[in-house]
């Protein structure tokens, strides 16, 4: 199939790409379709069904106690989790230990 793009008007050229844009979805839609029926027997397969495997979705955030605080400013805390802050970093690379910002 070989279409002419040169020769066609700005409103083909807007519906042809309508038309292509509808049919890349569609033919995601219907491979992410085919992906989750395969999963789905391999889970069954396996004894389980596909939501026990993923968990049946993101798990609710719980709030984590601070177990850190800045000696500098103890409105700055931090709870071990995640990146550490500057204030962490900054005790650390002077020489200090983290045992120094328990919270006690």
């Amino acid at each position: 199939m070989k279409i002419d793009l040169e020769n066609m008007s700005l409103k083909e050229l807007r519906d042809l790409h309508k038309a292509v844009g509808r049919q890349i979805d569609s033919y995601e839609a219907k491979k992410k379709e085919q992906a989750m029926a395969a999963a789905q027997q391999v889970a069954e397969e396996h004894g389980f069904s596909l939501k026990e495997l993923l968990g049946g979705g993101k798990a609710a955030k719980t709030t984590v106690a601070p177990k850190y605080a800045n000696p500098d400013n103890m409105s700055e805390t931090w709870t071990g989790r995640g990146r550490q802050p500057r204030w962490v970093k900054g005790h650390l690379d002077a020489g200090g230990s983290i045992d120094d910002l328990l919270i006690k």
